[in-house]
This record gives C-alpha cells, sequence and structure tokens, in this order.
C-alpha cells in the first residue's frame, strides 16, 4: 500500500541531487559577456528601458510591457538562447540557466505551459467546490474543512501561475510558500477529519497550532537565502505524514465505508504523479518539460479528493442524524 508514495519520496531525493550538478550556462562566460555586451549597447543606465535604436529589434508585445520585462530582461533571454545554440552547435548538453531549462516566451510568460495548467487547476477546484456546495447540506459535519481546503488550493494555484508567468524572488518565495500551504492544509484536514466528534476547544487549540506553525515557517522563508532542499525535505516530510495517516485510516474504515477507495486512489495516483519530477529534461518544443506535466497531472486528480469529501459528509451527516434522534432528509 504505502510503495508508491515510499518511491517518489526516495526518486526525489535523488532528484535533488541531480540537480545540484546540472549544467548551468549562466555561468559560463559566453552568456556573460553576451549579456555585458548587449546592455552596454542597447539599455539604459538603470537596465530598465531600451534605447531608441534597439526598440524595433525587440518589439516588444503589450504582454510584454504588461509584465513589465525590462531592457536588462531581454538581454538576458536573447542571450540565453545565443548560449543555447552554441552549446549546440557544439554537440553539448542543453544547460539550464539560473536553475532553469530554457523556455519560449509566449505572451509575456516565462512558462507558458505551466501557467495554463496551473490555471486549470484552479479551475477545476472551482468547479468542484461548487459541486461540493450544491451536494451537501451547510450542517453537515466537516462542511467547512472542504471550504478551508478548496480556498487553501485556489490560492495557491493563483501564485502557482504568478510565478510561472514571471519568476521574480517575491512571486518565488509566495509560489513556494502557498505550495507548502496546500501540503500542510491536507495535513490539517486529515486531523480535523480524525477529530470532528471532538471538543471545539481541543479542535480550536490544534487549529492555532498549525496556523502559527504556518507563519513561522512563513518568515523563515522570506528571512535571507531561499533554503530549496530544506523546504523540499520540508515539504516531502508534511506530505508523507499526511498520506501515511489517510492510509491508516483507509485501513481501518475499510468494511464501514467503502468510499474510502476514492482517497486511497487521490494519494496513490499523486505520489505516482509527483515521479513527473525526475524525467528532468529539456522543455519539449521549449515549452513543456517535467515540471508543467506534474502540474498537468494533477488535474484528473482533483476530483477524487472531492468526491471522497462529498461521500464523507453526507455519511456523517446520516450518523450525526440517527445518533441525534431525528429524520433526515436530503
Amino acid at each position: 500500500m504505502f510503495g508508491p508514495s515510499l518511491s517518489a519520496i526516495l526518486l526525489l531525493l535523488a532528484a535533488l541531487v541531480a540537480a545540484c550538478n546540472a549544467s548551468n550556462g549562466d555561468r559560463t562566460q559566453f552568456f556573460h559577456n553576451c549579456r555585458q555586451n548587449c546592455e552596454r549597447t542597447n539599455c539604459s543606465a538603470d537596465g530598465l528601458e531600451i534605447q531608441e535604436q534597439a526598440v524595433k529589434f525587440y518589439r516588444q508585445s503589450v504582454f510584454d510591457r504588461l509584465f513589465q520585462w525590462s531592457c536588462a530582461d531581454e538581454c538576458q533571454y536573447g542571450c540565453m538562447w545565443r548560449t543555447v545554440f552554441a552549446f549546440f552547435e557544439r554537440g553539448w548538453p542543453i544547460p539550464q540557466f539560473y536553475g532553469k531549462w530554457p523556455f519560449l516566451r509566449l505572451m509575456g510568460m516565462q512558462e507558458p505551459a505551466s501557467v495554463l495548467f496551473s490555471a486549470l487547476n484552479f479551475a477545476v477546484h472551482v468547479r468542484m467546490l461548487r459541486k461540493f456546495r450544491r451536494e451537501v447540506r451547510p450542517d453537515s459535519p466537516c462542511y467547512m474543512l472542504a471550504h478551508i481546503f478548496g480556498v487553501t488550493n485556489l490560492n495557491g494555484w493563483i501564485w502557482s501561475a504568478t510565478f510561472h508567468t514571471r519568476d521574480y524572488p517575491l512571486t518565488e518565495l509566495l509560489d513556494y510558500a502557498f505550495a507548502y500551504s496546500i501540503i500542510l492544509c491536507s495535513l490539517y484536514v486529515l486531523v480535523m477529519r480524525m477529530l470532528h466528534r471532538h471538543s471545539l476547544f481541543l479542535r480550536g487549540v490544534i487549529t492555532l497550532a498549525f496556523i502559527s506553525y504556518y507563519i513561522n515557517y512563513f518568515a523563515y522563508l522570506s528571512v535571507g537565502k531561499f533554503n530549496y532542499s530544506f523546504n523540499m525535505m520540508v515539504n516531502i516530510a508534511t506530505g508523507s505524514v499526511g498520506a501515511l495517516g489517510w492510509f491508516v485510516w483507509c485501513h481501518f474504515v475499510r468494511n464501514r465505508r467503502p468510499y474510502f477507495r476514492r482517497i486511497l486512489r487521490f494519494y496513490v495516483l499523486f505520489a505516482m504523479a509527483m515521479c513527473l519530477e525526475l524525467l528532468d529534461f529539456p522543455p519539449i518544443l521549449w515549452t513543456l518539460d517535467a515540471h508543467a506535466l506534474w502540474h498537468l497531472a494533477t488535474v484528473p486528480l482533483i476530483p477524487l479528493y472531492y468526491e471522497f469529501m462529498i461521500e464523507d459528509c453526507r455519511t456523517l451527516r446520516k450518523e450525526k442524524a440517527v445518533a441525534g434522534g431525528y429524520s433526515f432528509y436530503n
């Protein structure tokens, strides 16, 4: 039962090591000289404005200007491709730049495929949250948990799309921080689901503990140099605890709650989809890379989680109605 999840964790650890050994085109003298000459020739002193003689050459679209592609950014983008072609002509592996593969820019977006698939995830969460609200009565146990989960995911996918549109230190921080909020929220939903019959005071204390922990972690990520490997390890540890908790729950309720298969299927397929992150290859058509495929793979998994919550809330309400001695009507 635990095989796919544990395998994904081990493979992600291997990916961290591989990422450290990746080729860096931005460290080559060719790239450095190209960018330096470009900025000296075509840019204003602050690197923001394109000089008049270079305006026609760059021909920025309204989207480029909207997403604030400066002259220095244009030089970096152009020199990135010159470096890629130089590597290609010599038969060398395609290099990465600042930890990323080279992507073709589309409508001002740095990684258009990841932006599109992040938007698809957002849209599916909206659709499924609406379905949940239609099919589950507000007085059902754990009704608010679905909303907390949904809103947290919607926020996370907004910042994922924002970061893949334009990679700034701030958008990177918010993408990583809110991506972790989704994983932590999944663990929170598990804990609150297990304790839904306990006192409001206990659940309130645990909720404050989760919020305090996340605020402190967000503050940690915000201070100093961003620690990618540590953040990855925290994400893996938190996600593994949540997955293990659901697996244990599924084992104990498998005879009483046949819909347990939905949440089990969700986590098994999710762990398998994570393995796409290991297929670190240059983008297909300079657009579709493994990370974009990972975002695409999560889209069809979202309904599994919501279908589980819908059935679980319905079942819990029926049990509450029977225990409370009043009739239940749809």
